[in-house]
Order: structure tokens, then sequence, then C-alpha cells
């Protein structure tokens, strides 16, 4: 179990623009993995409106549980480790794991399981950590869209944002809004 916030600065990226950054960062296919998000929601949308967000994030050999809630800066992310068993259980049946601490938030606001699963996205990710931060290129697959996104994962709201300038500066990118994946996913429904 943990517990951070998170503050990233990201743009949406063409398909042209995210293999030119790839090379530049001389990123091979080995250095990319696959993680697989399923989202959920109760049936009349709670989480949504509260702007938060849940998930289940399928790696090749493990899994995590994670809630991400709006913060002063940036969003209060709970996450908890389970296994690629206990995630397929969740995913078939909607009910977290009492013992957790996603299931212990959830009770707090009042959002009761089983929830509904609400859809899935699938991402190919490469990470490099730069002096700036942690910067991760993502090529995701939802419904029928395909689409490209560099995030930079900062500490700090205000050098992180000067950093993520800079960076789109250095990379001759031109910032283009990046809704959430959860957003994405659920607009392209």
């Amino acid at each position: 179990m943990s517990k951070n916030l998170e503050i990233e600065y990201k743009t949406m990226l063409s398909e042209e623009t995210f293999f030119r950054i790839t090379d530049y960062f001389q990123l091979k296919e080995e250095d990319f993995f696959i993680q697989v998000n399923t989202y959920f929601d109760t049936l009349d949308s709670q989480l949504k409106q509260m702007n938060a967000g849940l998930r289940i994030r399928t790696f090749a050999d493990n899994a995590e549980i994670t809630l991400k809630l709006p913060a002063k800066v940036g969003l209060l992310e709970i996450n908890d480790e389970v296994s690629l068993k206990q995630a397929e259980e969740i995913s078939q049946s909607g009910i977290f794991p009492e013992n957790s601490e996603v299931f212990q938030k959830l009770s707090q606001l009042n959002i009761v399981t089983p929830l509904h699963k609400i859809g899935q996205l699938k991402t190919k990710r490469a990470q490099k950590k730069l002096p700036q931060g942690l910067l991760a290129l993502d090529e995701s697959w939802y419904n029928n869209d395909h689409d490209f996104e560099l995030e930079l994962e900062v500490t700090d709201a205000k050098s992180g944002r000067k950093a993520f300038e800079q960076l789109l500066s250095t990379l001759t990118i031109k910032e283009i809004n990046a809704p959430n994946k959860i957003q994405r996913m659920m607009s392209s429904s």
C-alpha cells in the first residue's frame, strides 16, 4: 500500500512526434512495457462526479489497484498491490479486497462495492528518469481509438511546470491538451 501526491504535466502527441521523441531519447522496443487499465465506477457515476478515478492496472507479472482523488495540487493516489489472480477476480466481480487501503477510502467516501466495470485501456509505455522528473512516453488503445502522449511526473508543481515547458521547447513540441486516460476512454465510448 502506498499514498502519494501525483503531479504530472502531459501533452498529446502525433504519431510522427512520438517516434521522433523515441529516437531522441534512444528508446528501443525492449524499453517499452505493456500495462492494461481496467476502470470502475458506481452505476450512477459517483466517482466521476467527484472527479475521482478507480482502476486496476495489470502488468506482465503483477497488478495494482489505484484510486485517484483530487488534491489542492495534483492528485492523491492510493495504491494497493495485488496478484494477477486477485486482479482478475476483482475485474470479474467488482468487489475490492476489504483489507486494502483503496477499499477503506471508498468506504469513507460512502462508495459501496460491487462496482461496475466501465472500460479498459491498453498502454505501451517507456519511462526515462530525467533531471526534471520521470518522463513517460505512451501509446494507448481504447475502444476504437489509438493515441500518443508524453508525461512528465514531477515533485513540485511550479518548478515542474517550468521544466515541462523547457522540455517541450527542447523537443520542439507544441503542448496539446491531454485529458486523463480514463476521461479519454470514457469520451470515446
